[in-house]
């Protein structure tokens, strides 16, 4: 199931003459004659040795900017995750970042191997092994050992979403044996890790009993959503983004929220959660539960909005890096204070960026933002 990819004549004609995709493209902007349409272009035309054998089919960085205009419906980053997949077995592999840790994390959670993925949890409130609430934390937990560097701690995320929770009346179950959910090793063309990995969240979740998995990674999400269904059929739980749940909770829930004496804030929609999942209003809602807060927003937002630069741990190139310095570029001439984003990796980019820039701007998490705000919580800084 969900081997190829196949194209219509009138999309491959169409396809050929058309060039609103590279005028879309961030790559095609930095990286001189990369397009999405000569890379089809190059399939149709050498499809044993043209794209397979290419570098250039590992600097996509499937944010779908393309496929949003496309005006025939390409699927673009689709296309290129196929051809990924065949890519590696043709031996053509993807420049690795931070020197693989993340892709071995991955592949080591393919086994039974035994994690310590809870403590944290532990610390921060309440959770369950069984219930009706799963909360897939997802790979903050190693995020936060590799990234220290940065100053940054993940999994303050994973601890303010479990406060938010536990104030509304939730206890999600939180698991140990939980693994990567996969979407990097999918990106990267290794569709057996990403089977491996899915087929054990799968019978984790369904041994937990919820009836509701809950993801803050829009990356978890839209792997959940989109893709384990077409790899394994239909999903014997309901998928929801915390952004959703929360913004359908918050409201009826009677909790108060601190003023905040930082009054300009600017959203960044994450390309996931923004054009690959159809979730924009979710977080500014969240974010409007604060009346003093002004978003102002970037000139690129909503489904225009620029990708952060990098995706699945590979190819951080200096197309990368000019990428995050122009993003948060856009944000600082908002006049904004702090820049928001609802995905970890996200964060964790602009903030690398961001030791190579001078810059006030604050690049806070969503649910660290509003986990301080609750009152009852210490402000702190955020």
């Amino acid at each position: 199931m969900h081997k190829t990819m196949k194209l219509t004549p009138k999309q491959i004609d169409y396809c050929m003459q058309c060039g609103m995709c590279t005028g879309s493209c961030p790559v095609s902007s930095e990286i001189s004659g990369f397009s999405p349409r000569q890379l089809i272009r190059r399939t149709m035309l050498e499809p044993d040795t043209g794209l397979i054998q290419s570098p250039e089919i590992w600097s996509c960085l499937g944010c779908a900017s393309c496929s949003q205009r496309c005006p025939v419906g390409i699927d673009f980053p689709e296309f290129i995750s196929v051809s990924r997949r065949q890519a590696r077995k043709a031996g053509n592999l993807p420049q690795e970042s931070h020197h693989g840790v993340l892709q071995l994390i991955a592949e080591l959670q393919t086994h039974a191997v035994k994690q310590q993925r809870t403590a944290w949890a532990r610390e921060a409130g309440a959770f369950r092994d069984t219930g009706e609430y799963f909360y897939f934390v997802g790979c903050l937990p190693y995020f936060d050992v590799t990234f220290r560097y940065l100053n940054l701690t993940p999994l303050e995320t994973a601890r303010s979403i479990l406060t938010l929770l536990n104030r509304i009346g939730v206890e999600p179950v939180i698991s140990n044996d939980e693994r990567c959910c996969g979407h990097d090793a999918l990106w990267s063309g290794n569709e057996s890790v990403f089977r491996k990995l899915a087929r054990w969240n799968l019978e984790v979740i369904k041994s937990s009993g919820a009836k509701t998995v809950l993801f803050s990674c829009p990356e978890g999400y839209v792997t959940f959503k989109e893709h384990y269904p077409k790899y394994f059929g239909k999903l014997p739980f309901e998928v929801i983004h915390m952004t959703e749940f929360l913004v359908r909770k918050l409201p009826e829930s009677n909790l108060s929220f601190q003023s905040s004496s930082e009054a300009t804030i600017t959203y960044h929609d994450p390309c996931r959660l923004g054009r690959l999942a159809g979730i924009y209003d979710p977080p500014r809602q969240l974010l409007q539960l604060f009346p003093e807060i002004q978003i102002l927003e970037m000139e690129r937002n909503r489904e225009n909005s620029l990708c952060c630069g990098t995706i699945a741990w590979m190819e951080c190139s200096s197309c990368s890096k000019t990428l995050q310095s122009t993003r948060l570029q856009e944000a600082i001439q908002t006049g904004a204070q702090t820049l928001i984003t609802a995905c970890p990796k996200c964060q964790i980019h602009f903030r690398c960026a961001q030791s190579r820039m001078e810059s006030d701007l604050k690049v806070v998490d969503l649910y660290t933002y509003l986990r301080k705000r609750l009152r009852g919580e210490p402000a702190g800084d955020a």
